[in-house]
């Protein structure tokens, strides 16, 4: 079942963020956009190429008013502990999540049960607290923060503009598409 369309469950967690701890809940996630990021664990392999490439990007997402949110079910402890070992996941300037119960991990459905490890999901949050955009990738596969930047772009796009969707690789500035039954078999 997609989760598309539908409101973020609550949750209470604690974060690792400029060199504290932070509480963390759905209200944070609420009033702007938001990205929650998740990933299986820290000190792996493929999970700090990926978090690395989303700092690198964040401060793009920033210009947006996008707060990106990092989870796996780590404890923020170990978030601390990677950030101090590691030059990559000491660039991240964003909330890194500890989940070490699940309850986060299972809200967005990512949960991969005989592991107690989170999938690759990605789910871009309006700031009514509504899911716009969900992926799911499989461990081996990472993900590339510059084209979520283009989706979270095209999904403020048409949440500004009502009866306009943008199209495949539509890019800010392209032109949009305004559906009716005159485009119908012309595309």
């Amino acid at each position: 079942m997609s989760n598309i369309n539908t409101e973020i469950l609550p949750f209470k967690a604690t974060a690792f963020h400029a060199g504290k701890f932070v509480p963390v809940s759905d209200a944070d996630l609420k009033g702007k956009w938001s990205i929650v990021f998740f990933y299986p664990a820290d000190f792996t392999f493929v999970c700090p190429t990926e978090l690395g490439d989303m700092a690198d990007v964040y401060p793009e997402f920033q210009k947006l008013g996008v707060e990106v949110y990092s989870v796996s079910t780590d404890t923020h402890f170990t978030h601390k502990a990677w950030h101090d070992t590691s030059d990559t996941i000491k660039k991240i300037n964003y909330p890194m999540i500890g989940d070490p119960t699940g309850v986060i991990t299972r809200n967005f459905g990512v949960m991969i049960e005989e592991e107690g490890l989170a999938l690759r999901g990605t789910f871009v949050i309006n700031p009514e607290g509504v899911i716009k955009v969900a992926e799911i990738h499989d461990l081996g596969i990472g993900r590339d923060a510059s084209e979520l930047l283009r989706k979270v772009k095209a999904a403020q796009y048409v949440a500004a503009h009502p009866g306009e969707v943008c199209p495949a690789k539509w890019k800010e500035g392209d032109a949009t598409l305004a559906p009716s039954l005159d485009l119908v078999g012309k595309i």
